[in-house]
């Protein structure tokens, strides 16, 4: 009942605290909220739509004109120019103007006619991954499609059937299935793992705050004094409110991407409960070891604040882990993040059963027990460190 009365008494102060500093309510009610709201409201639609191309058409034909406007219904790309030449185009995708334009050169369909095999050209920027790829795709998927429709065209004129076309046209028919995202929605792609990892870096940043600014404001000995003589009961009162406050932002994040706006979640809302109870305790851990390796608020903030950067490369999200060197693949272990993102891609995404994600589990368990190995060094802090800015 002591220790108890310790950390409630320890938690009503830290409330104060709350209270007196606006910072909290900032980095830990308003920020994280507008980051929610901002990237699931920025990839709403999916994917990027009507996204602007050019065309540099020298041919001019019933036929060019057709693969025009069929480029022009494709969802992802707009034609909005028209260009005489492939300079004029280029310097459009300079000037951030257009995504990428398809060239078509004079004699095409003649030789189209004629079997001859003409040349179309596409060009587009790389300069963002995800718009030049989706340009890329449309373009070659209008090529594809004007070859073939000439050729079908082609086939019927000797009286083959439109079976027999079918079959020379796509000898081999794909079935494809998208598991998990048969969407191909990047907002549930990108959001899952984007949205998490700058939540980690508030946890982290103001769990070194917070029991930073006890030696900065020279509160430690009283933060020790309250939980004596065990400095866990000071740790635990302390944080006791953090981890409620961190806890209701993760649970509201789950509701309103799984709830509302129904990103797949077959897992189940028991992972997903567990997944956030592990991403909240494994980041408070990180963010009191890093104070403990170094009690100044200083470098402690320093240090999360590049570790929770880093780990949004290192989840292998963007780049699959499995392509990186055999250093970063073994350091990607080091990162919360990481293991966030495989239980929730093997547990929650995929359903997969819950023990096959068990070692992730069990780091993340692993970060939750960091602070154990600085308990020591922290409250030596408390009691004798001075605080040097």
């Amino acid at each position: 009942m002591r220790v108890l009365r310790q950390i409630y008494a320890l938690s009503l102060r830290e409330c104060k605290i709350f209270l007196r500093n606006p910072i909290y309510a900032f980095c830990m009610v308003a920020f994280p909220l507008a980051v929610i709201f901002f990237f699931t409201s920025l990839l709403e639609q999916g994917q990027p739509q009507e996204m602007p191309v050019g065309v540099v058409d020298l041919d001019n034909t019933s036929t060019t004109r057709t693969l025009i406007r069929t480029l022009d219904a494709f969802q992802s790309c707009e034609v909005v120019a028209h260009y005489a030449t492939p300079a004029e185009a280029r310097e459009a995708i300079e000037n951030n103007k257009i995504y990428g334009f398809l060239y078509i050169p004079e004699g095409t369909t003649e030789k189209l006619i004629a079997s001859r095999q003409p040349k179309i050209s596409f060009y587009y920027t790389m300069t963002t991954i995800m718009s030049g790829s989706l340009v890329y795709r449309d373009m070659k998927t209008v090529a594809t499609l004007g070859s073939a429709a000439l050729g079908m065209a082609t086939m019927r004129a000797k009286g083959l059937t439109d079976k027999q076309i079918k079959t020379l046209m796509q000898p081999i028919a794909i079935d494809l299935h998208q598991i998990g995202n048969p969407t191909t929605d990047y907002n549930a792609y990108l959001t899952t793992v984007m949205v998490p990892g700058i939540l980690m870096l508030f946890i982290f940043l103001i769990t070194a705050y917070a029991i930073g600014t006890e030696l900065k404001f020279n509160r430690g000995k009283q933060l020790v004094e309250m939980g004596e003589p065990h400095i866990w009961v000071s740790l635990i009162g302390k944080f006791l409110p953090h981890t409620l406050v961190w806890l209701t932002i993760t649970f509201f994040y789950s509701f309103y991407v799984f709830g509302i706006m129904g990103f797949p979640h077959p897992g189940g809302v028991l992972r997903i409960v567990l997944l956030n109870v592990l991403m909240v305790l494994s980041s408070q851990g990180f963010g009191l070891f890093a104070f403990g390796l170094m009690p100044s608020l200083r470098m402690s903030m320093s240090v999360c604040s590049l570790w929770a950067v880093l780990s949004i490369s290192m989840a292998g999200s963007a780049f699959p882990l499995i392509g990186m060197d055999g250093p970063l693949q073994a350091m990607a272990w080091l990162f919360p993040l990481r293991h966030y993102f495989m239980l929730y891609q093997i547990g929650v995404l995929n359903d997969y059963p819950i023990l096959d994600a068990w070692f992730h589990i069990a780091a993340l368990v692993a970060f939750i027990l960091l602070p154990i190995m600085v308990a020591g060094k922290i409250k030596n802090a408390m009691l004798n460190y001075v605080y040097i800015p």
